[in-house]
């Protein structure tokens, strides 16, 4: 998986802002799930939980919270060239380094 956690990312897939969907919206990630191949990425994919109140005292209600997405739906943002890009890989001192594929940029997490 091209996506880390601490990565922006935009959302390429779904209904468009004016339907109230996600598309377009960038966000950062929060955490990722290879084994199933999803990410959690902030203020996207919103749902609505009914929580009850599990001790005395404590409130219940709605809770707003982020639902995973499946990773290939996302697409990473590039934080020098502030593109959409893929993930390219580069050997360096024996270390494999993420790289833009547009400007060459190194990708850091």
């Amino acid at each position: 998986m091209n996506i880390k956690v601490g990565d922006n990312v935009k959302l390429m897939t779904g209904d468009k802002p004016s339907k109230g969907g996600d598309r377009g919206k960038t966000g950062k990630v929060l955490t990722v799930s290879p084994k199933e191949g999803k990410v959690i990425v902030e203020g996207i994919n919103m749902v609505t939980k009914h929580v009850k109140p599990r001790q005395q005292g404590q409130l219940g209600g709605r809770v707003q919270a982020e639902s995973p997405i499946y990773a290939c739906k996302v697409m990473l943002v590039c934080p020098k060239c502030n593109k959409t890009t893929r993930v390219g890989h580069k050997i360096e001192d024996g270390k494999k380094i993420r790289v833009c594929k547009h400007c060459g940029a190194e990708l850091k997490y």
